[in-house]
């Protein structure tokens, strides 16, 4: 057992909580945003500008999302660099072996693989870094291998499991728009905060209509919400950071205290119904859009377009293009940015002030 224990410390083997599920899940936020929603982002600006190059560009970038996660998380495993190059292969595996699920169908479960599979991979790398005399074969393989391997093992099933929560979402949009606001909402807002790809839910199951709005509702609530409640200790590139950028930056510190996700999800909880029952908002244009919250801005300009041109799958679910007037641009604006901010803040305050949230609960390293 002793010399068990020498040889992790000797290859930075670090077996707890911390390591995996706050230092390499808050990397592979970093890195889920640096591929898939940036690539959204500049692919969507494109299509709206008319921009060819822009399109392609965000789909390169999109197209790279389990080779950038996996790469992150080895960076915060501190994989050696035959470890950390081979990754790219591996999240590339597990990203999409995950987003398929058993039966072969398509799912959402791409970053969770990742998370799981790039751990296991970049471990088994660092084990054998250095040990032999062929190191630049032995690493390599080992890396590739075991975490190629282990993708076509367990990840489509994580795939399935993550496609699960879509079946939620389509179970709640066939509930009266008052629970399925609430339940939309707090689900999908939580799945982008987690490592899940909410964007990949939406998609997925073609969540348009009141069901998109209520998403869209729910991502806001997360961004703009964890955006203003963490400005104390933030500051002002924290507010850009996750309320553009994304708020799964702040899983690290949700792990380590978990009520600070509330303030959050009680805003979703209020947020969602508001939109379904007295704005009806709908989310018309690209399903992906319906996950992607003030990420770039995309959910809204996914509304804003489903009102002139609905997209395909709106389309197919019965939307037709409208003239949007005072009361649709009112709720897009409330829903998206004024009720999420106000209401988290408000929360904030009253769970800071009972002590559930802490000085620098919610600092981002």
């Amino acid at each position: 057992m002793e010399n068990i224990k020498a040889f992790l410390k000797r290859k930075d083997i670090v077996i707890s909580g911390k390591r995996y599920g706050i230092d390499a899940l808050g990397a592979m936020a970093q890195g889920l945003f640096c591929s898939l929603l940036i690539g959204t982002i500049v692919k969507t600006l494109g299509e709206q500008a008319g921009l060819p190059f822009l399109v392609d560009v965000g789909a390169y970038a999109s197209a790279m999302s389990g080779a950038a996660m996996a790469i992150a998380i080895g960076c915060a495993l501190k994989a050696p660099p035959l470890v950390l190059f081979s990754l790219a292969a591996v999240g590339y595996a597990a990203n999409a072996l995950g987003s398929t699920t058993l039966s072969g169908e398509p799912g959402a479960g791409g970053p969770l693989a990742v998370l799981f599979i790039a751990i296991i991979a970049a471990e088994f790398g660092k084990a054998v870094s250095k040990e032999t005399k062929i190191d630049i074969l032995v690493t390599p393989l080992v890396t590739i291998l075991a975490g190629v391997g282990l993708s076509a093992l367990i990840a489509p099933a994580i795939g399935t499991a993550a496609t699960a929560v879509g079946n939620v979402i389509m179970w709640a949009t066939d509930l009266q728009p008052f629970f399925m606001g609430i339940i939309v909402s707090v689900v999908i807002g939580m799945a982008l905060t987690l490592p899940i790809s909410s964007a990949a839910i939406c998609a997925a199951f073609g969540l348009t209509g009141l069901a998109g709005g209520a998403a869209v509702a729910g991502c806001c609530a997360n961004m703009v919400g964890f955006a203003v409640l963490s400005f104390r200790e933030n500051r002002w590139g924290g507010l850009v950071s996750q309320g553009i950028g994304t708020s799964m930056l702040q899983m690290g510190n949700i792990v380590r205290n978990p009520k600070i996700w509330l303030p959050a999800i009680f805003t979703s909880a209020i947020t969602g119904p508001i939109a379904t029952c007295l704005f009806r908002l709908e989310m018309n244009g690209p399903p992906v859009s319906s996950g992607m919250g003030t990420c770039g801005l995309v959910g809204q300009i996914g509304v804003w377009t489903g009102w002139l041109a609905p997209s395909e799958k709106a389309v197919a679910n019965g939307a037709a293009a409208i003239v949007p007037g005072a009361m649709d641009w009112l709720g897009l604006v409330l829903i998206s940015f004024v009720l999420p901010a106000v209401l988290c803040w408000a929360f904030g305050i009253w769970f800071r002030r009972v002590g559930w949230i802490k000085e620098n609960d919610l600092k981002l390293d």
